[in-house]
């Protein structure tokens, strides 16, 4: 007994000696946990991460008259843009986007693809392309008259020179162009045709001339449109009206204006039925289709669709005469309803299809409304189409083949991206982790939420990542989305940063800190344009933590997470437990001690035992002898090296 007692003494004396030294001062890990990712405060932007006193953005509102011919797919017509200048200074040009120019032969787009795959998702048609006319520009008064500027349009960018610059704090000018374009079917995922037995569906995005954000960070953000990345768009309010054949359906982003015009009267009923219904309302049934006789109020040319849309970013469309039709009212927080509507094909139908798209659309919408921040269209429209999956303010397109839980995912993830970029709108051409893995991350709870769990979660399993985490081949999530390579973009702008916050929620900061500071991010940057460090520093200043090193080792580095229990030795009731931080990123340590009797108890080290180095000592001071102790029991941190996150342990006689 004595000899034992001896030996324990004199080992534990020799190793927390030179732990000891390890731990303070022979290096110590200020780069690590520096504050260089912080943000200086401006007139624009608080380093608190609110909006500054002189926040300011510009504003974009269109009124679009546009016709589909079916015969050709092309779609034409004139957009009138009233451009308002709320910046500090004039400007002499603008900036648009022509997105459909990414379909050409010479785009940089086409010329940029991967040769693998075919390009794989983002690849398309090339014998599209934008066509404009009739550039003219006028003043906002009265008296002003239009004349024709000087443009030059550049792969999918379009720059007017103006005659007399746009004024700053709040001038305006008003663009007026016709455009026209042959609709891709294939069109890199985020536009197509679907050739159904009962017609053609078309589902148009990236369709009108729009202008390029002028902010104040980077000023004109003129990044091309090549595919991965996507959208980075102003706020302003949306007239459109769609001409289409006659017995052509559409819908669209935004309240139907007319619909006792484009509707007969049962339609109507069963329409207006399906706003105040809580259940699904077939608005136009399955032997319905193909019976313009029956679900159109005219018999042959055109009709007109005339939608609205106030403070969005966007708006999105589609029609076919192939649609199944239906819907039900959205229940918000507040008591104000909105509008979940469905239309696919018949080759889509069925409840473990499409048929309970409607039910998925209201689930996932009311949800997100309840935990994060209100709903604020009229409507959520999900259409089935050849595209799989693809987002736009109060309408999305998914796989028109997608069945039970992939169709739950793909809808749900789909409209969580009504929050994040179309509420809160951060640039995703350059950013795609602010809007990709911020709901990546909310579809984990809402999956948790529906119907019980009836489908399963992902982002609770971090550790089935450990293989990619792992891969010399990974990239850092701040890598930009046109420069990913295509194998790592699922983790770079989806997962990592979806499992990020998950760390956050659930092991760092804890459901209530966490929720007030995001909830708090989205208030602040709703229909606005925040950066990465507006999100870094409302966290850290909401949450009341400095997480610099969690912002640095996570999502601006491209090092790993492995904490390792290298020995643990225990007398009686008392622990001391050697941990190493072997991984690039420091964590949070949460240790789960089990007894002798197999009891448990957890304690949680803070990230601040890594500041001196990367060794660290515990002592554990409990009431029972120890048997064994483990990191992180949950499974909530994907660390790579599961062969030292546990050690059992010698119990030594008293």
């Amino acid at each position: 007994m004595l000899k034992n007692r001896i030996f324990f003494l004199a080992f534990f004396l020799i190793m927390g000696a030179s732990w000891t030294n390890a731990q303070e001062g022979r290096k110590n890990n200020l780069s690590l946990f520096d504050n260089d990712m912080s943000w200086q405060s401006s007139p624009y932007r608080s380093a608190s991460g609110a909006p500054g006193e002189k926040y300011w953005q510009n504003k974009a509102d269109y009124v679009i008259r546009v016709s589909l011919d079916e015969s050709t797919d092309i779609v034409m017509g004139d957009v009138k843009i009233t451009y308002t200048n709320n910046s500090p200074e004039d400007l002499p040009f603008v900036w648009l986007h022509l997105e459909q120019n990414r379909f050409t032969e010479d785009s940089r787009g086409t010329l940029t693809l991967p040769l693998t795959n075919n390009g794989g998702r983002y690849g398309g048609d090339v014998d599209g392309g934008h066509i404009i006319s009739n550039v003219s520009v006028k003043g906002t008064s009265r008296r002003a008259e239009a004349y024709m500027p000087e443009y030059l349009i550049t792969d999918t960018r379009m720059q007017i020179w103006l005659q007399q610059p746009v004024k700053a704090n709040g001038g305006s000018v008003e663009l007026s162009m016709n455009f026209e374009y042959k609709v891709p079917k294939k069109g890199a995922d985020r536009t197509s045709i679907l050739d159904t037995k009962n017609g053609k569906v078309y589902a148009i995005a990236q369709w009108y001339p729009k202008m390029i954000t002028f902010d104040d960070i980077k000023g004109w953000n003129v990044e091309p449109y090549l595919g991965a990345g996507e959208f980075y768009l102003e706020y302003g309010d949306f007239n459109y009206y769609i001409t289409v054949p006659y017995d052509h359906i559409v819908v669209g982003s935004g309240d139907l204006m007319n619909p006792s015009e484009v509707l007969p009267k049962e339609i109507l009923n069963r329409y207006n039925q399906s706003k105040n219904n809580a259940e699904t309302v077939m608005i136009i049934k399955e032997e319905e289709v193909g019976k313009p006789e029956v679900t159109r109020p005219k018999q042959s040319g055109t009709v007109t669709w005339h939608f609205r849309m106030n403070n969005t970013r966007d708006v999105a469309w589609a029609s076919s005469k192939a649609f199944i039709w239906d819907g039900a009212r959205i229940d918000l927080p507040s008591g104000k309803k909105s509008h979940a509507q469905s239309v696919y094909p018949v080759e889509s139908k069925g409840q473990e299809a499409w048929g309970r798209s409607t039910e998925y659309t209201k689930a996932s919408i009311e949800h997100y409304s309840e935990k994060w921040f209100e709903y604020p269209y009229p409507v959520a429209v999900n259409v089935a189409s050849e595209i799989g999956g693809m987002e736009y303010p109060g309408l999305s397109f998914c796989a028109w083949g997608d069945t039970g839980e992939a169709l739950w995912g793909v809808t749900d993830h789909e409209f969580g991206h009504n929050w994040f970029p179309m509420i809160v709108g951060s640039n995703e051409r350059l950013y795609p982790w602010m809007d990709e893995g911020f709901n990546t991350f909310i579809n984990h709870y809402s999956t948790q939420a529906f119907n019980d769990e009836e489908y399963p979660a992902t982002l609770d399993r971090t550790r089935n990542f450990v293989f990619w985490f792992n891969s010399e081949n990974r990239e850092g999530i701040d890598t930009y989305p046109d420069i990913v390579q295509s194998n790592n973009l699922g983790m770079t702008a989806y997962m990592k940063p979806g499992i990020g916050l998950i760390l956050l929620r659930e092991y760092i900061l804890g459901h209530e800190r966490f929720d007030y500071a995001f909830k708090e991010y989205i208030k602040r940057w709703a229909y606005k344009h925040p950066t990465p460090q507006d999100f870094f520093n409302t966290m850290n200043n909401v949450a009341g933590d400095n997480l610099d090193w969690f912002w640095k080792g996570w999502f601006y580095g491209n090092k790993n997470i492995d904490i390792s229990i290298d020995q643990m030795f225990s007398r009686g009731t008392e622990a001391y437990v050697y941990l190493s931080n072997k991984g690039g990123v420091p964590m949070p340590v949460e240790l789960e001690f089990t007894y002798q009797d197999d009891s448990k108890e957890t304690v949680m080290l803070p990230v601040e035992i890594w500041h001196r180095g990367n060794t660290w000592v515990y002592r554990h001071q409990g009431t029972k002898a120890v048997k064994s102790v483990k990191f992180d029991p949950r499974g909530i941190v994907p660390d790579v090296n599961a062969s030292n996150d546990a050690f059992p342990v010698n119990i030594y006689d008293n």
